[in-house]
């Protein structure tokens, strides 16, 4: 296909909605976007990334290993086209995919990593770190029951005539779906 005067927005485009409709281009995508932004990743953690942005099983459940090595192989050529090398190291310190000459995370990663840490409070961590296991358990599930709510409310102003009940279970369908 010659893309030569096509523009990169409009093959945007039409790859978002490749990605919205065909499961292999989405695993394909969303593994090419994983490895550009991080390195030294194993096919087990490449494989639960990309499942839980597109759903259990998006691998399939009999071929899987066939499906992802496939697609591992539409990547490598992707990264090739455009002038990077995704090898794979055997290394115990740093095994995984990466891609060669490349830092450990992209620039824009890094940089976010970076502006995030930044806002992070050390008196908050500290206060954390002297939390017990339990208070930290108590804590997580208060801020997952608000985020839920939160969702729930929102699906409620939505649809006013759903219940409390159906409310949340929809948040929690999108949750576990997303």
């Amino acid at each position: 296909m010659n893309t030569g005067s096509l523009s990169p927005k409009a093959g945007e485009v039409i790859l978002r909605d490749a990605v919205r409709r065909d499961v292999t281009t989405a695993r394909r995508a969303a593994l090419l976007d994983l490895l550009w932004n991080e390195r030294f990743l194993m096919r087990a953690q490449l494989i639960e990334r990309v499942e839980r942005k597109l759903g259990k099983n998006c691998f399939g459940k009999a071929a899987w290993e066939d499906n992802f090595y496939r697609d591992m192989r539409v990547v490598k050529h992707a990264f090739s086209a455009a002038g990077y090398r995704l090898a794979f190291s055997r290394n115990k310190r740093r095994s995984g995919y990466y891609l060669q000459g490349q830092p450990d995370l992209s620039p824009e990663l890094g940089q976010l990593l970076k502006s995030c840490s930044a806002e992070v409070d050390r008196r908050q961590i500290d206060i954390y770190g002297r939390l017990s296991p339990a208070d930290r358990f108590r804590q997580g599930c208060a801020i997952s029951d608000a985020a839920r709510n939160a969702v729930a409310y929102r699906i409620r102003q939505q649809n006013p005539e759903l219940s409390i009940q159906e409310a949340t279970r929809l948040a929690l369908e999108r949750a576990y779906s997303a």
